[in-house]
Protein backbone atom coordinates (compact mmCIF):
# COMPACT_ATOMS: atom_id res chain seq x y z
CA UNK A 1 0.00 0.00 0.00
CA UNK A 2 1.43 3.50 -1.16
CA UNK A 3 1.20 6.18 1.50
CA UNK A 4 1.89 9.13 -0.82
CA UNK A 5 -0.85 10.00 -3.43
CA UNK A 6 -1.47 7.84 -6.84
CA UNK A 7 -1.54 10.94 -8.70
CA UNK A 8 2.02 11.53 -7.08
CA UNK A 9 3.07 7.97 -7.62
CA UNK A 10 1.96 7.83 -11.63
CA UNK A 11 3.64 11.27 -12.39
CA UNK A 12 7.08 9.93 -10.93
CA UNK A 13 6.66 6.52 -12.36
CA UNK A 14 6.25 8.74 -15.79
CA UNK A 15 9.51 10.20 -15.03
CA UNK A 16 11.80 7.28 -13.84
CA UNK A 17 13.34 4.67 -15.44
CA UNK A 18 15.55 2.83 -13.21
CA UNK A 19 13.41 -0.06 -12.63
CA UNK A 20 14.80 -3.02 -14.31
CA UNK A 21 11.93 -3.65 -17.73
CA UNK A 22 12.09 -7.26 -17.78
CA UNK A 23 10.87 -7.09 -14.52
CA UNK A 24 7.48 -5.82 -15.55
CA UNK A 25 5.82 -9.18 -16.36
CA UNK A 26 6.64 -10.93 -12.80
CA UNK A 27 5.78 -7.02 -10.92
CA UNK A 28 2.13 -7.38 -12.82
CA UNK A 29 1.81 -11.12 -12.09
CA UNK A 30 2.04 -10.55 -8.66
CA UNK A 31 -0.50 -7.69 -8.56
CA UNK A 32 -2.66 -9.75 -10.08
CA UNK A 33 -2.90 -12.64 -8.59
CA UNK A 34 -1.03 -12.27 -4.59
CA UNK A 35 -3.74 -11.90 -1.80
CA UNK A 36 -1.20 -9.80 -0.54
CA UNK A 37 0.35 -7.91 -3.55
CA UNK A 38 0.43 -4.73 -1.22
CA UNK A 39 3.71 -6.15 0.26
CA UNK A 40 5.55 -5.60 -2.84
CA UNK A 41 7.53 -2.85 -3.46
CA UNK A 42 5.80 -0.70 -6.13
CA UNK A 43 7.59 -0.64 -9.30
CA UNK A 44 8.92 3.04 -8.45
CA UNK A 45 10.34 1.92 -5.28
CA UNK A 46 12.16 -1.04 -7.35
CA UNK A 47 14.03 1.56 -9.55
CA UNK A 48 15.16 3.16 -6.14
CA UNK A 49 16.59 0.34 -4.98
CA UNK A 50 18.62 -0.54 -7.84
CA UNK A 51 19.51 2.72 -8.81
CA UNK A 52 21.01 3.23 -5.04
CA UNK A 53 22.54 -0.77 -4.95
CA UNK A 54 24.71 0.04 -8.49
CA UNK A 55 25.87 3.79 -6.76
CA UNK A 56 27.33 1.50 -4.09
CA UNK A 57 28.33 -1.28 -6.05
CA UNK A 58 27.83 -3.76 -3.06
CA UNK A 59 29.97 -7.19 -2.81
CA UNK A 60 27.02 -8.18 -0.35
CA UNK A 61 23.64 -7.60 0.04
CA UNK A 62 20.93 -9.09 2.91
CA UNK A 63 17.49 -8.88 2.12
CA UNK A 64 14.76 -9.30 5.15
CA UNK A 65 11.54 -10.53 3.27
CA UNK A 66 11.76 -11.46 0.18
CA UNK A 67 8.14 -11.81 -0.82
CA UNK A 68 8.05 -12.86 -4.28
CA UNK A 69 11.27 -11.70 -5.64
CA UNK A 70 11.13 -8.14 -6.88
CA UNK A 71 13.16 -6.16 -4.67
CA UNK A 72 15.56 -8.64 -4.38
CA UNK A 73 16.06 -8.59 -8.78
CA UNK A 74 15.69 -4.91 -7.93
CA UNK A 75 18.93 -4.51 -5.21
CA UNK A 76 21.27 -7.38 -7.45
CA UNK A 77 21.62 -4.74 -10.34
CA UNK A 78 24.44 -3.14 -8.80
CA UNK A 79 26.20 -6.66 -7.56
CA UNK A 80 29.69 -6.40 -7.79
CA UNK A 81 30.04 -9.76 -10.39
CA UNK A 82 31.86 -12.09 -7.97
CA UNK A 83 29.51 -10.67 -4.98
CA UNK A 84 26.23 -12.23 -3.81
CA UNK A 85 22.96 -11.14 -2.31
CA UNK A 86 21.38 -13.30 0.71
CA UNK A 87 17.30 -13.49 1.01
CA UNK A 88 15.82 -14.23 3.74
CA UNK A 89 11.80 -15.13 3.67
CA UNK A 90 9.68 -16.67 6.19
CA UNK A 91 6.57 -17.92 4.45
CA UNK A 92 8.14 -20.96 2.25
CA UNK A 93 5.11 -20.53 -0.98
CA UNK A 94 6.33 -16.88 -1.42
CA UNK A 95 9.90 -18.07 -1.33
CA UNK A 96 9.46 -20.56 -3.69
CA UNK A 97 7.59 -18.35 -6.24
CA UNK A 98 10.50 -16.18 -5.42
CA UNK A 99 13.06 -18.79 -6.09
CA UNK A 100 11.26 -19.50 -9.39
CA UNK A 101 11.90 -15.58 -10.65
CA UNK A 102 15.27 -16.01 -9.51
CA UNK A 103 15.82 -19.12 -11.53
CA UNK A 104 14.62 -17.15 -14.65
CA UNK A 105 17.21 -14.63 -14.49
CA UNK A 106 20.41 -13.70 -15.39
CA UNK A 107 21.44 -13.25 -11.81
CA UNK A 108 20.41 -16.68 -10.53
CA UNK A 109 23.40 -17.82 -9.53
CA UNK A 110 24.12 -14.47 -7.42
CA UNK A 111 20.98 -15.09 -5.61
CA UNK A 112 21.06 -16.99 -1.85
CA UNK A 113 17.33 -17.93 -0.69
CA UNK A 114 16.94 -19.05 3.27
CA UNK A 115 13.12 -19.98 4.21
CA UNK A 116 12.23 -19.15 8.31
CA UNK A 117 12.71 -16.76 10.82
CA UNK A 118 15.45 -14.13 10.05
CA UNK A 119 16.15 -13.35 13.78
CA UNK A 120 17.18 -17.28 13.82
CA UNK A 121 18.84 -17.90 10.03
CA UNK A 122 20.68 -13.91 10.63
CA UNK A 123 23.42 -15.64 13.47
CA UNK A 124 24.18 -17.87 10.74
CA UNK A 125 25.34 -15.30 8.18
CA UNK A 126 28.96 -14.28 8.64
CA UNK A 127 29.17 -11.77 5.54
CA UNK A 128 29.92 -8.28 5.83
CA UNK A 129 26.92 -6.52 4.22
CA UNK A 130 27.59 -3.31 2.11
CA UNK A 131 23.56 -3.41 1.16
CA UNK A 132 20.93 -4.34 3.82
CA UNK A 133 16.86 -4.16 2.47
CA UNK A 134 14.75 -4.35 5.93
CA UNK A 135 10.90 -4.78 4.44
CA UNK A 136 9.52 -7.92 6.85
CA UNK A 137 7.49 -7.56 10.27
CA UNK A 138 7.24 -4.75 11.74
CA UNK A 139 7.90 -5.88 15.33
CA UNK A 140 11.21 -7.36 14.17
CA UNK A 141 12.88 -4.16 12.82
CA UNK A 142 14.64 -3.19 15.87
CA UNK A 143 16.18 -6.39 16.61
CA UNK A 144 16.77 -7.05 12.66
CA UNK A 145 19.06 -3.57 13.07
CA UNK A 146 20.62 -4.94 16.26
CA UNK A 147 21.36 -7.95 15.01
CA UNK A 148 22.83 -6.54 11.30
CA UNK A 149 24.58 -3.39 12.39
CA UNK A 150 27.64 -5.60 13.70
CA UNK A 151 27.65 -6.89 10.74
CA UNK A 152 27.86 -3.52 8.37
CA UNK A 153 30.55 -3.09 6.55
CA UNK A 154 32.21 0.45 6.24
CA UNK A 155 30.64 1.59 3.20
CA UNK A 156 27.34 -0.22 4.28
CA UNK A 157 23.74 1.28 4.70
CA UNK A 158 20.92 -0.28 5.81
CA UNK A 159 17.44 0.95 4.01
CA UNK A 160 14.10 0.04 6.18
CA UNK A 161 10.68 0.14 4.57
CA UNK A 162 7.37 1.01 5.91
CA UNK A 163 8.67 3.41 8.27
CA UNK A 164 5.71 6.12 7.58
CA UNK A 165 3.20 2.72 8.03
CA UNK A 166 0.66 4.06 5.49
CA UNK A 167 0.28 7.52 7.89
CA UNK A 168 -0.85 5.83 11.21
CA UNK A 169 2.32 6.77 12.41
CA UNK A 170 1.04 10.70 12.55
CA UNK A 171 -1.95 9.25 14.46
CA UNK A 172 -2.67 11.13 17.67
CA UNK A 173 -2.90 7.95 19.51
CA UNK A 174 -1.74 4.95 17.59
CA UNK A 175 -3.49 1.52 18.19
CA UNK A 176 -2.30 -0.48 15.59
CA UNK A 177 0.10 -3.06 16.26
CA UNK A 178 2.26 -2.36 13.19
CA UNK A 179 2.36 1.10 13.13
CA UNK A 180 2.83 0.92 17.14
CA UNK A 181 6.57 -1.10 16.81
CA UNK A 182 7.33 1.09 13.65
CA UNK A 183 7.25 4.21 15.52
CA UNK A 184 8.98 2.56 18.47
CA UNK A 185 11.36 1.57 15.65
CA UNK A 186 11.98 5.34 14.40
CA UNK A 187 12.16 6.60 17.89
CA UNK A 188 14.86 3.89 18.57
CA UNK A 189 16.54 4.66 15.49
CA UNK A 190 16.18 8.53 16.25
CA UNK A 191 18.07 7.92 19.21
CA UNK A 192 20.85 5.81 18.68
CA UNK A 193 24.16 7.54 18.96
CA UNK A 194 26.27 5.19 16.47
CA UNK A 195 24.39 5.94 13.82
CA UNK A 196 23.49 8.36 10.67
CA UNK A 197 20.15 8.22 9.14
CA UNK A 198 17.50 10.07 6.89
CA UNK A 199 14.18 9.18 6.83
CA UNK A 200 12.85 9.80 3.07
CA UNK A 201 9.05 10.09 1.78
CA UNK A 202 9.65 7.59 -1.03
CA UNK A 203 5.65 5.19 -0.92
CA UNK A 204 5.40 4.18 2.71
CA UNK A 205 8.56 5.85 3.85
CA UNK A 206 12.40 4.63 3.59
CA UNK A 207 15.08 5.43 5.96
CA UNK A 208 18.58 5.18 5.09
CA UNK A 209 20.61 4.43 8.13
CA UNK A 210 24.97 4.02 8.12
CA UNK A 211 27.43 3.83 11.07
CA UNK A 212 29.19 6.97 12.07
Amino acid sequence: MDFIQPAANDYVEQFSDATPAYLRPMYEQTKLVHPHAHLQSNWNQGGFLSFFSKLLAPQFILEIGTFTGFSTLCLAEGLNATGSIDTIELRSEDAASARAHFDASTKSHQIISHVGDAKAILPTLTKQWDLVFIDADKTGYIDYVNLVLPMLSDKGVIIADNVLFHGQVFEEKITGKNAIAIHAFNEYILQHKGIEKVMLTVRDGLTLIRKK
